[in-house]
C-alpha cells in the first residue's frame, strides 16, 4: 500500500511540473520568422513591351498563312479596311490608280476585308478577292478577313487605334505609315482621295 502511495505522488509531481514548463513555454512563444517571397525575379516573365512600329506584327493572308509585316521595311504603307458592297467599295479604283502611281517608289496598299459595318464584306477571302480583281483589277495585297474594333480586333488594328486615337466608324478607313514603320496619318472614308494620295506623295 505504501508502495502504491510513493508512485501516485511521483506521477502527480511529474504531471504538474509538465504543466509549469508547458505554461512557461507558451507565455513566451517564439516569433515567426516574416514571410519572405524566394521565387526569383528572373524567373517572372515581364509584360510584352508595346509595339514601336508596324513591323512587330503578324497579319494571315488569304490561305491562312501567317505574314510578318518586317517585310514591308523602308517602305510607305496605307492600311485599309475595305468592303465590297458599301458605297465606298468604288474607292478601290482610286486606291488601285494610286498604288500604280507610286509601287515603283517604295509604296504599298494592305488590304484588310472586314464585315463588321452593316455586314458589307460577306463571303470567303476568294469570294472577296475574286470580286476586287474581276470589278476593280486590285494588284495590291489582300488579306484574310478581320475584325477591327471590340474585343476581337486585329492587335495590328488595336495599335494602329492607338497611334491616332478613336474606333473605326466604318469601311475604307485608312491610315497612313511611314517608311519607319510609324502612323503619320488616318483618313476616314469620307476623306477626299486627293487628300490621301497628296499625303502619300509628301511620305514617299
Amino acid at each position: 500500500m505504501k508502495q502504491k502511495s510513493i508512485i501516485f505522488l511521483l506521477v502527480v509531481t511529474l504531471v504538474s511540473l509538465t504543466a509549469i514548463f508547458g505554461c512557461k513555454k507558451t507565455e513566451n512563444p517564439t516569433p515567426e520568422r516574416p514571410h519572405t517571397d524566394t521565387t526569383p525575379t528572373d524567373t517572372i516573365t515581364p509584360e510584352e513591351p508595346p509595339a514601336d512600329n508596324i513591323y512587330q506584327f503578324k497579319v494571315l493572308d488569304g490561305q491562312g498563312d501567317s505574314v510578318s509585316l518586317s517585310q514591308y521595311k523602308d517602305k510607305v504603307l496605307l492600311v485599309v479596311n475595305t468592303a465590297t458592297r458599301c458605297g465606298y467599295t468604288p474607292q478601290y479604283t482610286d486606291l488601285q490608280r494610286i498604288y500604280d502611281a507610286y509601287k515603283d517608289r517604295g509604296f504599298e496598299i494592305l488590304d484588310f476585308p472586314c464585315n463588321q459595318f452593316g455586314a458589307q464584306a460577306p463571303g470567303s477571302y476568294d469570294d472577296i478577292h475574286n470580286f476586287c480583281t474581276g470589278n476593280y483589277g486590285i494588284t495590291f495585297p489582300q488579306f484574310a478577313k478581320i475584325n477591327v474594333n471590340g474585343s476581337n480586333a486585329s492587335p495590328l488594328y488595336v495599335w494602329l487605334k492607338s497611334k491616332k486615337p478613336g474606333d473605326i466608324q466604318w469601311n475604307f478607313t485608312k491610315f497612313l505609315v511611314n517608311r519607319n514603320g510609324e502612323v503619320i496619318n488616318r483618313f476616314e472614308p469620307n476623306n477626299p482621295m486627293s487628300a490621301v494620295e497628296s499625303a502619300v506623295k509628301k511620305a514617299l
